[in-house]
C-alpha cells in the first residue's frame, strides 16, 4: 500500500494524463459488448502478403507508451527494455528476441516510439525508422487518439486515417521494402471493465487518466453508457483504418484485431495504474506479435 500511495501522490502532483491504452471494455455490468464481434463481421479479412518474409533480420518500432514499456517497471518511467517490441528482458522474450535471438536483439532493433503519442505524430517516428534501413517495423499506435479529456476531443477518424498514410508514405520513401506489421488499437472498455474492481485502481484513473472511457468509473447511468460506448465505437473505427491502409501495401500485415480481442487480466496492467501492461501484459503483446508475423497467412 506504501507503494501504490507513493504512486498516487506523485500522479496527483504532476497531474498525469493518459498516456497509451492497453486493454478493455465489456458491458456495463462486465461482460463484453459484441463491437468485436460486429467489427469483424463488417470487415473482410486482410489482403495476402506473398512477398512476406517471416523471419527479418532487423526491426524498428514506432507508436506510444506501450511500445515504450512505460509503468511497466517503476512509476511514471519508461522502461524500454521490457518493451513487447524491442525490448531485453528475459521473462518478456520480446519480438525482437523471438526473431533474432539474445544476442542480435540489441544491436539489429530500435525504438523509436514515444510515450503520450497520438497518430498524428508517427510520421515523424516513422521518418527515423526508415533511416534504420530496417527489414521490419512494428506499429502501435491509437489509443490516445481515444484516451482523451472528453469525448469531444477523440482524433477524427479522417485525421486519424490522414496521418496513417502520410506515415506509411513517409516510411516508403526511406525504406520501400520493409515489412510493416501493424497492431490493432487495444480495447479500452474491457480495459475498464477489468480494473473497475480494484478501488485504488479508480482512484489513480480519477487523476486523469484516459477520461473519455475510465472517468466515474462506477457510473452506470445513461450518460456515461453512452461516453463509453462512443469511445469503443471510435476504436472499432480506428482499427478499421489500420486494416483498410495496410491492405493497400504489399509489405504490410494487419494483426486482424488480435490485441483488440486479447483478454488483458489483472496481472498483466501496471500496478502503478492499473492501465498500461504490465512484464507479463507486454510478453503476451510479444507472442501475439510473433505468431502472426511467423504465421504462413495474416490473421483473418
Amino acid at each position: 500500500m506504501r507503494t501504490a500511495a507513493a504512486a498516487l501522490t506523485a500522479l496527483s502532483s504532476l497531474g498525469v494524463a493518459a498516456l497509451a491504452g492497453c486493454s478493455g471494455g465489456g458491458s456495463e455490468s462486465g461482460v463484453s459488448r459484441n463491437a468485436p464481434d460486429a467489427s469483424r463481421s463488417a470487415s473482410p479479412s486482410p489482403s495476402p502478403t506473398p512477398d512476406w518474409n517471416p523471419r527479418p533480420g532487423s526491426i524498428a518500432a514506432v507508436g506510444d507508451s506501450i511500445t515504450r514499456g512505460f509503468d511497466a517497471c517503476s512509476v511514471l518511467a519508461d522502461c524500454p527494455e521490457v518493451s513487447w517490441a524491442t525490448g531485453t528482458d528475459g521473462a518478456v522474450r520480446s519480438l525482437a528476441v523471438r526473431l533474432l535471438g539474445p544476442s542480435k536483439a540489441a544491436d539489429r532493433s530500435w525504438n523509436h516510439a514515444v510515450s503520450g503519442s497520438r497518430m498524428v505524430q508517427l510520421p515523424e517516428q516513422m521518418a527515423l525508422a526508415a533511416k534504420e534501413r530496417p527489414e521490419l517495423v512494428t506499429v502501435m499506435t491509437g489509443a490516445n487518439d481515444a484516451c482523451r479529456d472528453s469525448v469531444r476531443l477523440m482524433t477524427p477518424v479522417a485525421d486519424f486515417r490522414a496521418s496513417f498514410e502520410a506515415s506509411m508514405r513517409q516510411l516508403r520513401a526511406g525504406a520501400p521494402k520493409a515489412q510493416v506489421y501493424v497492431s490493432s488499437v487495444p480495447d479500452l472498455k474491457r480495459l475498464w471493465s477489468t480494473g473497475r474492481v480494484n478501488e485504488l485502481g479508480k482512484k489513480i484513473w480519477d487523476l486523469g487518466i484516459c477520461q473519455s472511457m475510465l472517468a466515474d468509473a462506477d457510473d452506470l447511468g445513461p450518460a456515461a453508457v453512452a461516453r463509453r460506448d462512443a469511445v469503443q465505437d471510435r476504436v472499432v473505427a480506428y482499427n478499421e483504418v489500420l486494416r483498410d491502409v495496410c491492405a493497400k501495401d504489399r509489405y504490410c500485415r494487419y494483426d486482424g484485431g488480435a490485441v483488440y480481442d486479447f483478454r488483458f487480466t489483472g496481472a498483466q496492467l501496471s500496478p502503478w495504474d492499473w492501465f498500461h501492461p504490465s512484464r507479463d501484459g507486454q510478453a503476451r503483446l510479444a507472442e501475439i506479435a510473433y505468431r502472426n508475423i511467423t504465421a504462413a497467412e495474416p490473421s483473418a
